[in-house]
């Protein structure tokens, strides 16, 4: 198949090209390499399948530059990951999530409409569950108390993707993911920064005195249910991924420190604008829809992890 992959030089968008790749499908990745994160990094995932894809350094929220991708190349499927991503950074730069997540999915979807492609899976988050205190969450909740203005625009385009499909008779699957970890991760998240800051002797930011839970995700689970959910199109659905089993901020640094061999210096912090103590996905929809199976579990995860980062910043074992 054709598959137009959105935000392909990002964490995920890449892991899913690598795999996309391997069932023998044509990519055309778009990406606008942005500044939010070193774009160094960017270009390091891209340098690994550049010579197999067709890249276009475009920004979604540029309709003209977008539209030119959908008049040169033909596409089947589209895969949409290109977002501003960051709960914390939302509450300082609004617009840029605005702009990006919602006109920039806007964008994405009148033009798919325009050129005839019916099937989109697009990358939401465990983010719009916000205040919710059903645990696990399900996708049945209305999902309208969100606390941070990223999970509010991830929310919106998923509204915004059932008018579409309902109106024009689009497949369009939304996936909420579970805080996604693993190799080639983003530096603003824990396990980056964590991993970083015990290895330079700094302490880390332990919010909420420690008393938080994540759902940690590992990267191939949910490469793994993107691709499920790519190769089903089944009108608009709404699918969690996650693990299924919440892990405590405390062991998830544990685990760190027992890979690293090195005890964290913390430093406690209170809980941030934006942020929720707990995240917990009820994952029994991926299961009977997706087939999904999650299997890998935080000690591992986190010891490839740190594999990567070492090798990555060539320091060794």
């Amino acid at each position: 198949m054709k598959i137009l992959v959105t935000g392909g030089a990002g964490f995920i968008g890449s892991h899913l090209i690598l795999e996309l790749l391997k069932e023998g499908n044509e990519i055309t990745c778009i990406d606008n390499l942005n500044e939010y994160y070193d774009p160094a990094l960017k270009e390091a995932r891209l340098n690994q399948f550049r010579d197999k894809i067709i890249f276009e350094k475009v920004d979604i929220t540029d309709l003209e530059a977008l539209s030119s991708v959908f008049e040169k190349y033909k596409f089947d499927k589209i895969a949409h990951l290109a977002a501003q991503a960051g709960v914390r950074y939302s509450l300082t730069h609004p617009h840029v999530y605005v702009q990006t997540n919602y006109i920039g999915t806007a964008n994405i979807l009148e033009l798919a409409v325009k050129h005839n492609v019916k099937d989109m899976v697009f990358a939401s988050t465990s983010s719009v569950y916000g205040e919710s205190l059903s645990m696990p969450f399900k996708e049945t909740e209305p999902a309208d108390r969100p606390v941070s203005i990223y999970a509010a625009t991830k929310r919106a385009c998923e509204i915004l993707a059932a008018s579409y499909a309902k109106t024009h008779g689009m497949n369009v699957t939304c996936l909420r993911f579970f805080t996604v970890y693993g190799p080639w991760g983003r530096p603003d998240m824990a396990l980056f920064k964590f991993t970083k800051n015990m290895l330079e002797d700094k302490p880390i930011d332990v919010y909420n005195g420690g008393e938080m839970k994540r759902d940690f995700t590992y990267i191939s689970d949910i490469v793994d249910g993107f691709v499920r959910a790519l190769n089903k199109p089944m009108g608009f659905e709404i699918i969690n991924l996650g693990y299924g089993n919440p892990v405590n901020l405390m062991d998830f640094v544990a685990v760190i420190e027992k890979e690293l061999a090195k005890k964290a210096k913390m430093n406690f912090m209170p809980m941030q604008p934006g942020d929720v103590p707990a995240t917990y996905a009820d994952v029994n929809k991926a299961k009977e829809i997706l087939g999904f199976e999650p299997s890998v579990a935080v000690k591992e995860g986190v010891k490839s992890f740190v594999n990567w980062y070492k090798s990555y910043h060539a320091l060794g074992t």
